[in-house]
């Protein structure tokens, strides 16, 4: 229903006994242009400086993400040189080993044959020997073989066992260059997305700095249009136009309807008829309810879920409503000013005393706490 309301007033608000303008309140239109296109500077430079340091902090993020991806290059060579050393030492191992077992059973029936010979061996192998000069040299191959093989067993030993000091050192290192590989992925994966966020925040101050230049702009068109009407004062010349200030650029600079607290949030409804248009805002009953901008009243009447409600039009399809009021202080057709009080708050549909304010640019509700100033 509200709707269809929009559709039938849109056009003919403005339209609507339309006073002519007077010299204070154009001189007032002109002060509060200038100052909103002065505030709008500064957020442009704001946002520009802003912008000038993000792009040096993602400039350091790239220099940080490529030291980073270096390391880790660095520390992924070094692993793969460790695990090729390991590898070797491994085969290495395994060859001895293999080797050893091989060998085994020969060396082992050598020394069980010393081992028989005993403390007896030399009377064995006189006995054995008919040539007594032999005997020496008999006795000195079977001590060297027996030398031999201990030796080549502790060789074995020795070798096997710093093998494995080796591959245990290699496997530590193996593990330390994970520890850093793991590292290194950590702090290149953070610089990364700091980098996006960095990079997401400019697009946002981009955006921003866009929609600032835009409602810069429509503010200069209509401060020009104050301007000339100004002239045309000083000038005696007869005005029959209305000079207004488009609602758009004053997005965080509009005044609160009333001084109370938040009760209810834009699209948050406690009734089974859906989400809110516009917030709830509690105050004493009897408080004023001032116009957040000037405009024309394009209804001041009862309204069907709304209770006693005033709707002003500020043009270019951008609306202000207020609701459950006490009483009506404006009538239709009537421009009034920014400040200007519209009514008294009253009792709303959860009982509770306050006012039901909305806010509809080009036709659609907005959140009002993105519009209205900070406190």
């Amino acid at each position: 229903m509200i709707l269809a309301f929009f559709a039938i007033f849109a056009c003919s608000a403005f339209s609507s006994q339309a006073q002519p303008p007077d010299r204070a309140r154009t001189e007032a239109l002109a002060r509060r242009a200038t100052e909103r296109l002065q505030a709008l500077q500064r957020e442009a430079d704001r946002l520009a400086s802003e912008e000038r340091s993000l792009l040096n902090d993602v400039k350091k993020l790239e220099v940080e993400r490529q030291l980073r991806a270096e390391e880790l290059k660095r520390v992924e060579a070094d692993a793969a040189r460790v695990q090729a050393d390991l590898d070797a030492t491994s085969a290495r191992m395994a060859a001895l080993e293999a080797a050893s077992r091989a060998e085994t059973p020969e060396l082992r029936a050598r020394l069980v044959e010393i081992y028989k010979l005993g403390q007896a061996r030399y009377l064995r192998l006189l006995l054995a020997t008919s040539d007594l000069r032999q005997l020496g040299q008999s006795t000195r191959t079977v001590a060297a073989l027996a030398k031999l093989d201990r030796d080549r067993i502790a060789s074995h030993a020795r070798t096997l066992a710093e093998m494995k000091r080796e591959q245990q050192t290699l496997r530590e290192r193996q593990a330390q260059l994970a520890t850093a590989r793991a590292a290194a992925e950590k702090a290149s994966a953070a610089a990364q997305r700091a980098a996006i966020a960095r990079n997401d925040l400019i697009r946002d101050i981009d955006r921003r700095r866009d929609l600032n230049a835009q409602l810069a702009g429509e503010l200069q068109s209509a401060q020009q249009r104050v301007q000339a009407a100004l002239r045309d004062l000083a000038s005696s010349a007869a005005g029959s136009d209305t000079v207004a200030l488009p609602l758009r650029p004053f997005r965080g600079d509009i005044p609160w309807p009333v001084a109370g607290t938040l009760a209810r949030r834009f699209g948050r409804s406690t009734t089974a008829a859906g989400a809110s248009n516009g917030i709830e805002i509690a105050a004493l009953e009897g408080a004023e309810a001032r116009a957040v901008h000037d405009g024309v009243v394009a209804f001041a009447g009862t309204f069907s879920g709304f209770g006693n409600l005033v709707i002003l039009d500020h043009g270019s399809q951008s609306f202000s409503l207020y609701g459950d009021l006490l009483d009506i202080a404006v009538k239709k057709g009537v421009r009034v000013e920014q400040g200007q009080r519209v009514g008294a708050v009253g009792p709303t549909s959860s009982g509770a005393d306050g006012l039901y304010f909305e806010l509809r640019v080009d036709g659609q509700p907005v959140d009002p706490l993105q519009w209205l100033r900070k406190r």
